[in-house]
């Protein structure tokens, strides 16, 4: 398995045991997401058919990767502070770049990239004042619908033209609406669990 050898290579580089914890597969596959973002920026030439799918299908790899880093941290034990830092910045990154940049080009209406951008920055700005109370609000299933969703649209609307007999367009504007839903969704659920959590904690705490 690929994974297997890529593991095995790492694990032959001469590294301290701290310096593995910043230089290991899963934070290097974080990176290669990261790395991707450069290469939307060719989304403000108003790309043709041609290189819509080619950048495309790079956001379809970084967004594999995603899920692909994850796993690997999970399978053998490479679960790092940094790999924490890194991960979740990659993926707002990548997805929020991708739909500021077709912002301009007409791919994406600006104010569900608004909404959608802001919403996750207020849900990370909750995450940290509940970590830092020692508030533990478990994951919502809407969001990973959202971002599943938010990233089958990106990548249609990335597509943008006539593909595989759909329209491309088409198909990205009915699904960002979609994820927009389970945004604004999602968003509201998890305030609504931050504040009964608040005010559980500050009545246990009388």
């Amino acid at each position: 398995m690929l994974i297997d050898v890529l593991k095995q290579w790492f694990d032959r580089l001469p590294l301290s045991p701290a310096e593995r914890k910043v230089f290991n597969l899963p934070n290097a596959l974080t990176m290669l997401r990261i790395a991707v973002v450069p290469v939307l920026f060719f989304l403000l030439l108003s790309p043709g058919e041609t290189w819509s799918l080619v950048i495309a299908g790079l956001f379809v790899i970084a967004s594999f990767t995603d899920i692909l880093d994850g796993w690997v941290a999970r399978r053998y034990g490479i679960v790092t502070t940094m790999g924490k830092f890194l991960d979740p910045i990659a993926d707002k990154l990548v997805v929020n770049t991708a739909m500021i940049l077709m912002i301009p080009i007409g791919r994406i209406p600006a104010w569900v990239a608004a909404i959608i951008v802001i919403r996750d920055f207020v849900v990370d700005g909750v995450r940290s004042i509940s970590s830092a109370d020692g508030i533990v609000i478990a994951a919502s299933p809407l969001g990973k619908q959202k971002t599943v969703c938010q990233a089958f649209a990106v990548t249609a609307l990335i597509i943008h033209y006539p593909f595989l007999g759909a329209d491309a367009h088409l198909v990205g504007t009915v699904l960002i609406y979609l994820a927009l839903v389970l945004t604004v969704w999602s968003g509201l659920e998890y305030l609504l669990k931050f504040y009964r959590s608040a005010i559980r904690k500050d009545v246990e705490s009388e």
